[in-house]
């Protein structure tokens, strides 16, 4: 009776492992169907107003379109790299944007969570608290930290998604024309479509304060649709990631460095009175030497 309680145990621990690794094969599939040539469209709407100020202005709907490079930059088995490109302008001459990165972990521990004005706190969770799940890093187009979270992606009825709810510096579209909040609360939602993929967002416009509770100003939508065209599409991003990846690989190696270094990371907003990603996007800086210094400089001790 013991050897056969011992082979059905064996059996049974052998279809647990078979499936999570089936299991886990999904989600990378899915992941690296983001990857490819896209027509994209940003969608951005307020829907509810929270605050009682009668003099608060919801931001205008913002409707956005344009050609989207997603290249793998790392394919291992734990971690998934994603860089994006904008490709704009005249077609037969396009312009190059380096746009944002996305790097997906599975069961990663370590996080930095936004906590309003240029502040990243590091957390560490448990592994038990991030089993079987894949963490959701995003940076900015000078690939310093935006925001992260932790989910577990879904396969049902045919559909492939992930969710998380995670703090986020504002966007580009709000930081520019407004200054009354500091946090964006992200709902996020990534479901890969037969024609691509879909950014379902559900967020919040937080007023944080330390010592204060947080105050809701609004909500927002964003629906930003990702349908997959032919690759040849965007050969002018492919070729131009082609020939400047390798100084972006050293961008990410130093932030790699002060990323482990796995304490609290404050930014500052401007030295020399220029943004961090206009001293990274000058040609003359390409050194490794250049870059660290540049990036260093942004660092608060």
């Amino acid at each position: 009776m013991k050897k056969i309680a011992t082979i059905f145990i064996l059996s049974l621990l052998a279809i647990n492992i078979t499936f999570a690794q089936s299991k886990k094969k999904k989600d990378r599939n899915a992941i690296k169907e983001m990857c490819g040539c896209f027509e994209v469209t940003f969608n951005f709407a307020e829907t509810f107003q929270h605050t009682k100020d009668s003099l608060y202005k919801p931001s205008k709907s913002k409707i956005a379109s344009g050609l989207e490079w997603a290249t793998l930059v790392v394919d291992d088995n734990n971690k998934i790299s994603i860089q994006h490109l904008l490709q704009v302008g005249n077609p037969a001459n396009p312009h190059i944007v380096k746009h944002w990165r996305q790097d997906w972990l599975y069961e990663n521990t370590d996080f930095y969570r936004y906590n309003g004005d240029n502040n990243w706190v590091f957390e560490e969770k448990s592994k038990s608290d991030v089993k079987k799940q894949w963490t959701q890093k995003v940076y900015q187009v000078d690939d310093s930290p935006r925001y992260e979270g932790s989910g577990t992606w879904v396969h049902v009825d045919g559909k492939s998604y992930w969710e998380n709810t995670t703090d986020a510096p504002l966007p580009r579209r709000e930081y520019t024309q407004r200054s009354d909040y500091n946090v964006t609360v992200r709902g996020n939602r990534h479901e890969i479509t037969d024609d691509g993929w879909i950014h379902d967002q559900d967020n919040l416009k937080v007023v944080r304060e330390a010592g204060k509770e947080d105050v809701i100003l609004a909500s927002e939508k964003g629906y930003n649709v990702y349908k997959k065209v032919d690759d040849s599409r965007c050969q002018a991003a492919a070729d131009w990631w082609q020939e400047h990846q390798e100084k972006w690989a050293t961008v990410r190696k130093k932030w790699a460095e002060i990323y482990n270094r796995n304490t609290d990371l404050s930014l500052e907003t401007k030295v020399e009175n220029k943004a961090l990603y206009k001293h990274l996007f000058a040609d003359e800086v390409t050194k490794e030497k250049d870059i660290d210094e540049v990036i260093e400089s942004f660092v608060k001790k």
